[in-house]
């Protein structure tokens, strides 16, 4: 997938009002209409110049499209390709609905997909005809929580962005925060609803509502797979080859662990029901990683010297040499 530099394509700065956009778009859809156009590649430039006014005519779209560094993006088309980084949209407040009124779906990159379409707000689309109503539109924000809230709940402060258009036209991040009570056993994908806190609808309409949807922060030792956690336990040489107990670190505090004897490295011990909480819980993962002791003293270095004059061992037996 290619990233697509939707002002380079316009033809104007990052920092245009909306009037130098509209006007840069309406030139380049005179210039490249099918009907008129005999250029060759005309079909394909009136599509770019479609999808791209689609984004940056909206102020929701464009400020969350200018969240992604497009130095890097660049570098990445001509490298593996462009994805989304990670958390690129994480506590931004976005309206339902991927495409604005007049947008054509059908006409639109994989680039435009894969930030506004099936997975912009729950993968809305665009509201259909007939159906409106003076309550406010419903609105997501992606969140990112810790991993222990989910073993705790509780009330947790999160702050979220929302783009409005500023006295010159140009769209800014507004921030604001909310005090939120996260369920025990959330889980990562999971939306929790907060009645009324979306924008209020047109002529004095209820409010719509905020779906919060989870996510988590990365976590300096665990990993998630699913509902399961992954674990890397560091233990010596001699607990890997002779087997121990050691104790081992859960969310629900230290356990004890039995390492069986002649364990390698990353052999995996299942914990069971030590993973995230649910109904039904997921498992805990220790993935065992041998870790040697320095030989940064004589006494250490005798050791090694007497370890290898009587264990003749070949780690690269099985490579032939």
């Amino acid at each position: 997938m290619e990233y697509k530099d939707y002002y380079k394509i316009l033809g104007v700065d990052r920092s245009a009002l909306d009037d130098e956009i509209k006007r840069a778009y309406r030139r380049l859809a005179r210039k490249y209409h099918p009907d008129v156009s005999t250029e060759a590649d005309a079909d394909d430039r009136f599509k770019e110049a479609n999808e791209a006014y689609e984004v940056l005519k909206d102020p929701e779209k464009r400020a969350a499209y200018d969240r992604i560094d497009p130095n890097q993006a660049q570098a990445q088309n001509s490298d593996a390709g462009f994805q989304p980084p990670p958390g690129w949209d994480r506590g931004f407040d976005f309206q339902g609905g991927g495409y604005t009124e007049g947008g054509d779906p059908s006409s639109f990159s994989d680039f435009f997909e894969s930030l506004f379409g099936r997975n912009y707000a729950g993968g809305g689309g665009r509201r259909p005809q007939g159906f409106a109503s003076p309550r406010g539109q419903d609105h997501i924000a992606r969140v990112e929580l810790d991993l222990e809230d989910a073993f705790t709940g509780g009330k947790r402060r999160v702050t979220l962005s929302a783009p409005e258009v500023n006295e010159h036209g140009q769209a800014v991040e507004r921030a604001r925060s909310l005090n939120v009570t996260i369920p025990k056993s959330v889980r990562a994908g999971q939306q929790l609803r907060l009645a009324g806190q979306a924008k209020s609808g047109a002529n004095g309409g209820a409010p719509g509502d905020l779906y919060l949807e989870i996510g988590f922060k990365p976590h300096p030792h665990y990993r998630l797979d699913g509902a399961d956690l992954i674990l890397d336990l560091p233990v010596a040489p001699w607990e890997a080859a002779l087997g121990a107990t050691v104790k081992t670190p859960t969310p629900n505090g230290p356990v004890d662990l039995r390492i069986p004897p002649n364990s390698k490295d990353g052999k995996r011990l299942r914990l069971r029901g030590r993973g995230m909480p649910g109904r039904k819980p997921g498992d805990l993962y220790a993935v065992l990683r041998i870790s040697l002791p320095p030989a940064d003293n004589e006494t250490a270095r005798a050791v090694y010297e007497r370890m290898a004059q009587e264990m003749p061992f070949n780690p690269r037996a099985h490579l032939g040499v």
